[in-house]
C-alpha cells in the first residue's frame, strides 16, 4: 500500500515556501497538473527552467520514489478531486435569495427523487420489525450516515422502542455481538462500503438479528444485510453547497419513523404526551412546538 501524500498540498507548500527552483517548478506545476501529470520530464525541466536531475530530487522532495511516482500521485489527485481544483468563481452578485434557492431547490429535489424510487412496501415491512422489536441498533460512520443513525435513535425512543446508535466502529461490532433474534440492526452507508458497518451487520446477522440496509444497491452492505432500502446519492454538482443527499436520507428515517409509530398505534402516544408534559414544566407553554425541540 501506497504512503499517503497528499500531493497538491506539498505543491502548494513548496511554492510558498521552498528554494526558487523549487517554487518555479511547483508553481508550473500547479498552473497545469493535467499537463504536468502526462508531460516527460525533459519537459518539465524545460517549461521551469532547471536540469532534469532537478526534478528528480524535487519529486523525492515530496515524499515520491522519483518522476514516475510523482506523475501517479497527480495523475490520482485529479481523479479524486480534481473537480475542485478548477471550479467555476462564485459570481459577486449572488446574493441571499440566490443561496436560498439553490439551497431549498436542491433539498426538494433530492427528496422528490428519493420518494419516486422508494420501494415503500419495503419500508412498512421494515417498521413492522421496528414496532416488534427488543433493541434497535443504529448503525453509521462518516459525516451523514453518523447524523442519521442518531436520528433514527432520537425518533424511535420517543415511540418507547429501546433504540441505541453508534458511530464508533469498535462499540459497532460489540454492540453487534451481543445481538440476537429480538434484535433490529439498521445500517447507513450513502456508498455502501462503510467497512465497520459491514462488519458489525454481518455479525449482528449471524448471532439472529434482523439486518437493515439503508444504503446503495448493490453495494457490499446491501449484501451484508437481509433487507435493503435503496438510497441512491445524486449531487447536482455544486462545489459550495452542501450535499443535498442529507435531506433525501433524512426524510427516509422520518418515513420509517412515522410507519413505525402508525403500526404501534395508539399506544405511542401516552410516552409522547408524558415527553411533551416534561419538557413543558422547564420551557414556554406552547403546544405547537415540535416534540423535545
Amino acid at each position: 500500500m501506497r504512503d499517503v501524500i497528499d500531493i497538491l498540498m506539498r505543491l502548494r507548500m513548496r511554492a510558498e515556501d521552498g528554494s526558487k527552483s523549487d517554487r518555479r517548478l511547483a508553481g508550473l506545476i500547479l498552473q497545469d497538473v493535467d499537463y504536468a501529470s502526462k508531460a516527460a520530464i525533459a519537459d518539465l525541466a524545460a517549461r521551469a527552467g532547471v536540469s532534469e536531475p532537478t526534478v528528480t530530487r524535487f519529486c523525492r522532495s515530496l515524499g515520491c520514489e522519483g518522476i514516475r511516482d510523482f506523475k501517479f500521485r497527480l495523475a490520482q489527485a485529479l481523479a479524486v478531486g480534481g473537480q475542485y481544483l478548477s471550479a467555476d468563481p462564485l459570481e459577486r452578485d449572488a446574493r441571499e435569495e440566490r443561496i436560498a434557492a439553490t439551497v431549498a431547490g436542491a433539498a426538494v429535489a433530492a427528496i422528490e427523487r428519493t420518494r419516486a424510487q422508494l420501494d415503500m412496501t419495503t419500508l412498512v415491512a421494515v417498521a413492522g420489525q421496528l414496532a416488534g422489536a427488543g433493541q434497535v441498533l443504529a448503525f453509521g460512520c462518516g459525516g451523514t450516515s453518523s447524523m442519521m443513525a442518531v436520528e433514527l435513535q432520537n425518533r424511535l425512543f420517543r415511540l418507547g422502542l429501546h433504540s441505541v446508535a453508534h458511530t464508533d466502529g469498535q462499540l459497532q461490532r460489540m454492540w453487534a455481538s451481543l445481538a440476537g433474534p429480538d434484535t433490529v440492526v439498521v445500517g447507513f452507508s450513502t456508498s455502501g462500503f462503510a467497512q465497520s458497518v459491514i462488519d458489525a451487520t454481518l455479525v449482528a446477522r449471524q448471532y439472529g438479528a434482523a439486518t437493515v440496509a439503508i444504503t446503495a444497491p448493490n453495494s457490499r452492505l446491501a449484501d451484508a444485510a437481509e433487507t435493503v432500502i435503496g438510497f441512491q446519492t445524486l449531487e447536482d454538482g455544486n462545489l459550495y453547497k452542501p450535499t443535498s443527499s442529507r435531506y433525501a436520507l433524512l426524510s427516509i428515517v422520518d418515513m420509517l419513523a412515522t410507519a413505525t409509530a402508525e403500526t404501534m398505534g395508539p399506544k405511542v402516544l401516552e410516552g409522547l404526551r408524558r415527553i411533551k408534559q416534561s419538557l413543558n414544566t422547564f420551557k414556554v407553554e406552547d403546544p405547537r412546538l415540535p416534540l423535545g425541540d
